[in-house]
């Protein structure tokens, strides 16, 4: 084998363009694919090293001997005419393993820093414990808990997905993959807002509740660009196949500001905040609103509230104003401590004040605030009569008339 191999070069460099490997790696395979082969050969010497000319394609083996140390002495070129039957088969058998090696470390390597993006598959099968992806020329796995609830997309569906993991395996990358995790929403908004592709738009802070709502903040590094405006798009076409994507998760598309008192007001839109009261020390944010606005900065649920918490990280305690009258009205009075439980023999609630003692009925307690109540109105109406009531007649002095 020591003529050129011209033929076999060619078939090298088809293989590897197929498969998407490089010759050199092929060529490395056949080297010990031969290598192989020829330690199975009557009369090999005990250890091998086969050379391919990476031009010419010419073969050669190099047999050494072992001593008593284990080093490989006596070079000497050993290459056989043929290699016989087995020999190939073995050669063949050797050269497929390495070549399905290397395509698993090529597609380990291709998506191994790819962790954080998003890809688009078409779903193979689905059961109870993770839908299968299919990728191309690799599948990704999507775990019952990455899933969103009650999304069931039929077999055949093109889904996009966010990249979690990348494991190495005996069987080629294991690709793990989200459809809830955050930066899902981050990298749909880059595919289809350019101005955050560019960097000109960033998204700040980002809080979802999969399958529901979601909350963006997001900023603009150019004054002439309105950040909300970018992401929403002309008559919401951008934001609106972000939705689709989504299978109609809401999303909620707010500005982002330094200003903690404004970003919380930001955030609980679309409700209107009358003020905000941030309480470093305690790290939480009083809002205020409208009477009629509490049920909408709340959120069905609690949601708003909820993802407003999280995307500006204040813990958020919404007030009406009535409640914030009330509560300020009152701050200066004690109230009792206790609860009210229900006698299992007469079934009347009786309320058992936290220190101890008897416990009173409720119609005792009635008669008690009502007599509190009279007392009280006694007292008031006393008072005003001590200063209403005119002066005693039997006290009065007049200047005697002169007489006659």
């Amino acid at each position: 084998m020591s003529t050129g191999n011209p033929d076999m070069m060619e078939a090298l460099r088809l293989l590897a363009a197929e498969k998407g490997i490089s010759v050199e790696v092929l060529l490395q395979a056949l080297a010990d694919a031969l290598a192989s082969a020829y330690k199975r050969m009557p009369g090999a010497a005990d250890e091998a090293e086969v050379e391919i000319d990476a031009f010419t394609g010419d073969i050669r083996v190099m047999a050494y001997d072992i001593d008593e140390e284990g080093n490989w002495v006596n070079p000497r070129d050993d290459t056989p005419d043929d290699f016989g039957r087995i020999a190939a088969q073995t050669a063949k058998q050797v050269m497929g393993q390495r070549i399905r090696e290397a395509e698993r470390e090529r597609k380990y390597e291709e998506y191994a820093g790819r962790e954080g993006d998003i890809v688009t598959g078409i779903i193979q099968q689905s059961d109870q414990r993770y839908t299968l992806l299919d990728l191309g020329k690799v599948e990704a796995l999507l775990p019952q808990a990455e899933q969103v609830p009650y999304e069931r997309p039929e077999p055949g569906t093109r889904l996009k997905a966010y990249i979690v993991e990348v494991r190495r395996t005996s069987k080629g990358p294991q690709i793990v993959v989200s459809r809830t995790h955050p930066g899902l929403i981050k990298r749909l908004f880059e595919l289809e807002v350019p101005e955050i592709a560019d960097g000109v738009v960033e998204i700040k802070a980002c809080a979802r509740e999969p399958g529901h709502r979601t909350k963006i903040a997001v900023w603009s590094n150019d004054h002439n660009v309105d950040p909300v405006g970018a992401c929403v798009g002309a008559r919401g076409a951008r934001v609106r196949m972000v939705v689709n994507e989504l299978r109609g998760e809401k999303i909620d598309i707010v500005p982002f500001s330094d200003d903690p008192a404004d970003f919380v007001a930001k955030a609980l839109s679309p409700a209107k905040v009358k003020e905000v009261r941030i309480h470093e020390d305690a790290g939480n944010a009083e809002v205020i609103v409208p009477d009629y606005q509490l049920s909408l900065a709340i959120g069905k649920e609690g949601q708003n509230a909820r993802l407003a918490a999280r995307l500006t990280g204040w813990r958020v305690d919404i007030k009406s104003e009535t409640q914030l009258a009330d509560e300020e009205r009152y701050a200066g009075e004690e109230w009792a401590q206790g609860q009210w439980v229900e006698n299992p023999e007469t079934g009347e609630m009786e309320w058992h004040d936290a220190e101890g003692g008897e416990a009173v009925s409720a119609g005792d307690w009635q008669d008690t605030t009502a007599t509190d109540t009279e007392l009280a109105t006694v007292i008031d109406t006393e008072a005003e009569g001590e200063l209403a009531a005119p002066d005693d007649p039997s006290t009065d002095t007049e200047p005697a008339a002169d007489e006659g």
